[in-house]
């Protein structure tokens, strides 16, 4: 049910006043409070307009508690309204419950809306489809079991069927014996009948199962290759269907994949049914291809196993999921992919989270899906610090740079990097150069590109998931154009794990989410997930007169030219993507430049504003621009789009124009056929 709710709360920092009341109890206490007033008075320094003017400002808000849900995935839709996807949220207890929440939050209007969630839909992944619904595949169908809660040996068996006379169909409860011991299904499982290579060699069908030992008891682990005897089986099929597996232990077992498929129905804000993914995923991503395909990479199974290159594409004409056994490659837990501008190849920049071998899948690359082939690209310096690492486009998208910067050793390692490499993939041999370092080693940072071509790099912590309090109040900007990366007002709210960030239409960039294994410095106090909201608003919003976007169509097509009214001088023109993001990963992410030429004559000097280019209405002069603007230095531009499908896939977009002082305009909604 939708609410019409009161604004949310916006903390706006009032330092001029907080440092008013310290210096108050300065004079009664002494120097016991000479650490908050330092503080203070940075506070008040970040107030002053020329600090804002150069550095930007933040402002916090917090939703109404009934919605303050964990920020997991973040989504910008094309009604300027944010997605934000918390599934069972990472909560145990939650998942259990069946409770899965799903929010719709309006940054303009705080209007706020419970969106009903089919399934756990934590640690999907997630891309824009052509008309702008969002596709979320994946989730979680079973939470982690440390190896200290695992009493009994357990993991994965695969059931052999040599028979060709029918599939061998085993409930859950199946029994499996080796050796006098017993172990049991976890999950009904049916298993193909054998059949004949084209080469006249005969295999067997086979299918996994998840076993769990009968009883407790260190006899129930296996290590090495073991077959088993499956009594539940008619006699005649005994020697022909059977178990094999090489490891049932108490180890950790890790979370399980799930085979949900949803489109976000952005007009009704509900989730649609899709069919099945073929292979159930968690932590996968998801990446756009030409026609509006969908490529899904990677993930944990059923059983908590990395995929071994089974990827798979979703087809929007059919809303359906097919295996791609011809782009079988293997790549760790949410790999960091790029779509390049001939819309065939894929780059990895090595930048992933969370599992997978050490070893295999973390060379960065190109791939090519034409033919399956693979390019190494060298040069990327920490190479072993990739995990948690963030990965993006620098802008604009045609100049084909990826940038990767901060993450960590595989696992729970407490070492990172201030790493910052850049490649440009327009060379035949391209290689990672240096950018100048971050200035601290940081895990979880998230990069979202702004209106002007910089990118604005947030939040991450030193250690692993904040631990010892390392959560990082730091906030950069990388401008492309002269390499610098240059200082932001730091953020106040330390973002770690499950943190996202998202570029709004206004301008602004929104953070959310956090998820702190600890939340003292002795690691000794369990942490508690963010909920709280942080909005920075760049220096270009502290600028003064923004200019205007005055008209502009809502439909335009790639390799076209269309007309655009501002009221003022337009010196460049951005499409920029709307962000889908989560574990620093955001395929979506990309700005495109358009070529901007003046159209027509500029209207009459002096004129008034028309927002509606109503201008007869108005009083106004009749050879105004049509459609557009008539302010003192309005004018009519034609913008043109790229034709290459890889720079300008279809989609919605921000359609924004900047002035000759490089001061972008709020975002109007376009969508790209």
């Amino acid at each position: 049910m939708t609410r019409r709710r009161p604004r949310p709360l916006r903390r706006l920092r009032n330092a001029a006043l907080t440092t008013l009341t310290v210096a108050g109890l300065v004079a009664a206490n002494g120097p016991v409070v000479t650490d908050v007033v330092t503080a203070a008075y940075t506070d008040f320094q970040r107030s002053r307009p020329d600090y804002m003017a150069q550095h930007g400002s933040w402002e916090t808000v917090e939703l109404p508690e009934e919605y303050r849900v964990q920020a997991i995935h973040a989504a910008l839709l094309h009604t300027g309204k944010v997605l934000l996807i918390a599934g069972s949220g990472n909560d145990a207890q939650d998942f259990e419950a069946g409770t899965f929440r799903t929010v719709v939050w309006d940054p303009v209007t705080g209007e706020t809306k419970e969106v009903p969630t089919p399934e756990d839909l934590f640690c999907s992944g997630h891309a824009y489809l052509p008309n702008g619904n969002l596709l979320v595949a994946g989730g979680t169908r079973r939470y982690e079991v440390l190896a200290g809660d695992v009493e009994r040996a357990a993991g994965v068996l695969t059931v052999k069927n040599e028979r060709d006379d029918g599939t061998v169909a085993l409930p859950a409860g199946t029994r499996f014996t080796a050796d006098g011991l017993t172990w049991l299904s976890t999950e009904d499982v049916t298993v193909p009948p054998a059949h004949t290579m084209p080469d006249g060699t005969r295999m067997a069908g086979e299918q996994t199962v998840w076993v769990e030992a009968e009883a407790e008891g260190e006899e129930y682990v296996v290590t090495g290759s073991r077959q088993f005897r499956i009594p539940d089986v008619e006699p005649s099929r005994r020697d022909e269907v059977y178990g094999l597996a090489d490891s049932l232990t108490l180890d950790k077992q890790n979370y399980r994949g799930l085979d949900a498929s949803y489109e976000f129905d952005v007009a009704t804000e509900t989730y649609r049914r899709a069919g099945r993914l073929a292979e159930s995923r968690w932590y996968p991503t998801l990446v756009g291809l030409e026609g509006g395909r969908v490529l899904a990479v990677s993930g944990l199974d059923e059983h908590g196993v990395v995929l071994d290159g089974e990827n798979e594409v979703y087809d929007p004409a059919t809303r359906t999921w097919s295996a791609a056994p011809e782009l079988e490659r293997y790549f760790p837990t949410y790999p960091g992919l790029h779509r390049l501008a001939d819309g065939d190849r894929i780059f990895y920049s090595g930048a992933n989270t969370g599992y997978g071998s050490h070893l295999e899948g973390r060379r960065p690359g190109i791939w090519d899906l034409r033919d399956n082939s693979w390019q190494d690209v060298p040069g990327l310096r920490d190479p072993e610090f990739n995990e948690t690492a963030a990965s993006f486009f620098l802008a604009p998208v045609q100049d084909q740079r990826v940038a990767i910067i901060g993450g960590g050793g595989v696992g729970d390692s407490e070492e990172s990097t201030a790493r910052f490499d850049v490649v440009d993939l327009t060379d035949p041999r391209p290689r990672f150069t240096p950018l100048p370092d971050h200035p601290s080693p940081a895990r979880y940072l998230n990069a979202v590109t702004l209106p002007d071509d910089r990118t604005l790099i947030t939040g991450g912590s030193v250690g692993y998931r904040g631990n010892s309090r390392s959560d990082l109040h730091l906030t950069t900007m990388f401008d492309p154009g002269s390499g610098e990366v240059l200082p932001a007002a730091p953020n106040e709210i330390g973002r770690n794990y499950h943190a996202t960030a998202v570029l709004l239409p206004d301008g602004r960039v929104m953070t959310m989410g956090s998820d702190p294994l600890f939340s003292d410095a002795e690691n000794t106090i369990p942490g508690t997930f963010e909920t709280r909201i942080e909005i920075y608003s760049p220096p270009y919003l502290h600028a003064g007169e923004r200019p205007a976007l005055t008209a502009a169509p809502t439909e335009i097509t790639r390799g076209s030219t269309f007309t655009v009214t501002a009221d003022t001088e337009v010196a460049e023109a951005r499409l920029l993507r709307p962000s889908a993001v989560t574990h620093q990963t955001d395929p979506e992410q990309r700005s495109i430049a358009l070529d901007v030429a003046p159209a027509g004559e500029e209207a009459p000097a002096g004129q008034e504003h028309c927002p509606d280019g109503d201008h007869a209405a108005a009083g106004h002069a009749a050879d105004c621009p049509a459609g557009g603007c008539c302010g003192s230095d309005a004018g009519t531009y034609e913008l043109s789009v790229p034709d290459e499908e890889g720079i300008t896939p279809s989609g919605w977009y921000m359609l924004v124009v900047l002035d000759a002082a490089g001061i972008p305009s709020p975002a109007r909604w376009v969508r790209v056929a």
